[in-house]
């Protein structure tokens, strides 16, 4: 009788182990999805005089090519409108949020003349209670 118990205390063991391996997996899935981020490329412009038109035009040209380099490996089907419209959506978002993060007023104003709208705005509220 007491070979009953103890086994029955090691299926219990061993239930809970297993257990416990599949939630620790389904947790480190868990993070290794959340730590993917977008793919992004470095676009370099030490070389460019950022203070002329001539200069962020160059600037944002580099930037709409990478975009698209980085968007293309979303897989497009010429027949389907879907794929081709988030892979417009990928490259216009790419474009803003590196406008956005070069700050700079000549960048800007090439964004703005290029895609007939107002600069890439982050919008940040002070909450007030």
């Amino acid at each position: 009788m007491n070979t009953l118990i103890t086994s029955t205390n090691l299926s219990r063991l061993i239930s809970t182990a297993i257990l416990g391996a599949i939630t620790l997996s389904w947790g480190a899935m868990s993070i290794a999805a959340d730590g993917n981020e977008a793919p992004q490329a470095v676009v370099k412009f030490g070389d460019l005089n950022l203070s002329n038109p001539q200069g962020a035009a160059a600037l944002y040209s580099r930037i709409t090519l990478a975009a698209y380099e980085v968007c293309k490996s979303f897989d497009i089907d010429s027949r389907n409108l879907g794929s081709r419209a988030r892979v417009d959506a990928c490259v216009h978002k790419a474009i803003a949020d590196a406008v956005t993060k070069v700050d700079r007023a000549e960048l800007f104003a090439v964004y703005s003349a290029k895609n007939h709208q107002a600069r890439p705005i982050i919008v940040a509220a002070a909450q007030t209670r």
